[in-house]
Order: structure tokens, then sequence, then C-alpha cells
């Protein structure tokens, strides 16, 4: 029990130091406007699973967006590093997190069945 409440407290850390180095200190343009939705952090703490959305629906956008956060890995992991207080740092993944298309493509029938 104590072993979940503590990847579940990183997670929390890890999403909030993530989207802050973000916004001040990776300065790529393909990954502006990216927004942390959720991070899933293994038993051992070794594996992050980072999950991030963005507004366009464009294909290329995802690539260039996924192409941009994994070149930015090494510096996220870094500075992750240096600002949590864990032994070792997980390694991150950056997976497009698809609920907020989702939900819109629910909406949109929600009202198209209220219109009828």
């Amino acid at each position: 029990m104590a072993r979940q409440y503590r990847s579940d407290r990183l997670s929390q850390e890890i999403e909030k130091e993530v989207s802050d180095i973000l916004r001040r200190r990776v300065r790529d343009p393909r990954v502006e406007g990216v927004t942390i939705t959720g991070v899933d952090v293994t038993g051992d703490l070794q594996q992050a699973k980072i999950y991030y959305s963005i507004l366009s629906d464009k294909a290329s956008d995802d690539q260039k967006t996924k192409a941009g956060l994994e070149k930015a890995s090494g510096l996220i992991r870094k500075e992750l590093g240096s600002r949590l207080s864990i032994y070792k740092t997980p390694e991150l993944s950056f997976i497009r997190d698809e609920s907020v298309q989702y939900g819109d493509k629910i909406d949109q029938l929600l009202n198209k069945l209220n219109r009828d």
C-alpha cells in the first residue's frame, strides 16, 4: 500500500514539474501549447508514462510535437533529477492523450441527439 502511495505522489510531482519545465526551459517551438494531462509511474519507479494533449487535430502536428518531446526528454529528465529528491530519475515516455478528442466526439454526438 505504501508503495502505491509513493508512486501516486511521484506521478503528481512529475506532472507538475514537467509542465513547468516545458513552459520555462524548453525552447523548441514544436512543444509550445502542450498540456500534460497525467503521469503513470511504474511500481518500481523506474519508468514514467507522460500523457499530453495538444489543441490541433492534425496528424502532422502530432508527429512534430512527439518528435519535439522526444528530443527534449533528456533535458526534461535532467531537470527532473535536480528538482526531485529521488534516487534514480525514471525513464520518460510521452504518449498522446486521446481522451480530449474522445470527449469532444461524445459531446458532439450528445448535441446531435438533443437536436433531433
